[in-house]
């Protein structure tokens, strides 16, 4: 379990998030928000508690996108899969994600949304994932951003999935931190 908690003149956000499937609670003030953040927790097999208030909808969800993202990021597993991708439909939408967890930031993708754009890349980079979000079809926002956060969230728990097999040809990356 991580527990982290980040607070500014803007907002203040806590965040608890575990990789083992349990109960799943997300308040804000944003009642679309909180399906988007309780979508990707319950398919990436998370346990999540998520509590934010804030001034603006922009400052809100870029600082709990910051937040969770640097929550999951302690979450990766030495031995993680590394990769995920999923590709989810969602009635008239189609939306693929993949993921490459191995500590390279870097997010590419368009949604009918600059606000939920934001935050996919705000949570990549903070994660220090590589994330790559495609919408193959559709026209519908609501099923858009819904089959992404399922997508995200499915790419999330194939590649943080433990299976003793190192993917990669650094082998593990391990960091330190400490006081100098």
């Amino acid at each position: 379990m991580t527990r982290l908690e980040r607070t500014s003149k803007e907002t203040r956000v806590v965040v608890e998030v575990a990789r083992v499937e349990g109960p799943v609670l997300v308040e804000t003030r944003l009642t679309f928000f909180n399906h988007m953040l309780t979508t990707l927790a319950r398919y990436a097999g998370f346990s999540l508690v998520l509590r934010a208030e804030g001034d603006l909808t922009h400052h809100l969800m870029e600082d709990v996108a910051i937040t969770l993202g640097q929550a999951v990021r302690r979450l990766v597993p030495e031995a993680a899969r590394r990769f995920g991708e999923r590709c989810v439909p969602m009635d008239d939408a189609l939306v693929q994600a993949v993921l490459d967890a191995g500590g390279r930031p870097y997010y590419r993708g368009k949604l009918p949304s600059a606000l939920y754009q934001h935050w996919l890349r705000s949570f990549a980079e903070n994660a220090g994932f590589t994330l790559h979000v495609r919408v193959l079809r559709g026209h519908n926002r609501h099923h858009l951003l819904e089959a992404a956060f399922k997508a995200v969230g499915l790419s999330l728990r194939a590649a943080l999935a433990e299976d003793g097999a190192v993917v990669s040809l650094k082998g593990t990356v391990s960091w330190k931190e400490g006081e100098c």
